[in-house]
């Protein structure tokens, strides 16, 4: 087993981490799509457009959990 299988899936805890597998440069947004059981592309894509319409502040928000997040 590892920390994301239980014996028990009903109380299992969900850790928000970087992915080790699921990665293009950090892993952030593999970690999240893990973490929310979405496509990694998806989150992907969305921080690309929070990037362009923030001015940088997607990209500001990926560096800031880049440092915060733990690896897997």
């Amino acid at each position: 087993m590892n920390e994301y299988t239980t014996p028990n899936p009903g109380n299992a805890s969900k850790r928000f981490v970087r992915s080790r597998t699921d990665r293009k440069i950090s892993g952030v947004c593999g970690g999240i799509a893990h973490y929310f059981g979405i496509d990694a592309n998806l989150v992907r894509v969305l921080v690309v457009l929070a990037t362009l319409l923030t001015t940088g502040g997607g990209l500001l928000a990926y560096v800031a959990a880049w440092v915060i997040m733990p690896e897997e």
